[in-house]
């Protein structure tokens, strides 16, 4: 073998080996179903807050303590603790992207994405006011 086969084989194995290493921190959207089958695993679960439920944070008690029940598409339902501020628009979200693992009984959350609703959503109120508006001028 040539010199320039080996150091293209040994570059080929490194690239390999390196893609390989990223394969680990690779993160899907989970349940809440199979987030508990991955107890300690870092994963990415999608849900809503669960209005019916108490939210608790006490910014003057501990500003470092959040904790509220969240629910998945699929209705279940989990506990969500956060050991952060508790973010502004919580309670407005649509959706919340909770990245973090499952403990015992609970969902311990790293971080906390949400989607807010638009502004930009079609409002029908809204829409028939400014088209009977278009239609007097």
């Amino acid at each position: 073998m040539k010199n320039l086969h080996i150091i293209l084989l040994i570059a080929i194995v490194a690239a390999i080996a390196l893609l390989a290493s990223f394969m680990g921190d690779l993160s899907t959207y989970d349940t809440v179903t199979s987030a508990r089958k991955k107890q300690g695993r870092f994963v990415h679960l999608i849900a809503k807050l669960d209005h019916s439920s108490p939210l608790e944070y006490d910014a003057v008690k501990n500003p470092n303590y959040l904790s509220f029940y969240a629910v998945d598409s699929l209705g279940a339902v989990v506990k969500v603790v956060y050991h952060n501020a508790k973010p502004d628009n919580l309670e407005i979200s649509e959706r919340l992207v909770l990245k973090g693992s499952m403990k015992d009984d609970y969902f311990e959350c790293k971080e906390i994405m949400m989607k807010c609703p638009s502004k930009y959503k079609d409002d029908p109120a809204q829409s028939e006011r400014n088209l009977s508006r278009t239609l007097s001028n």
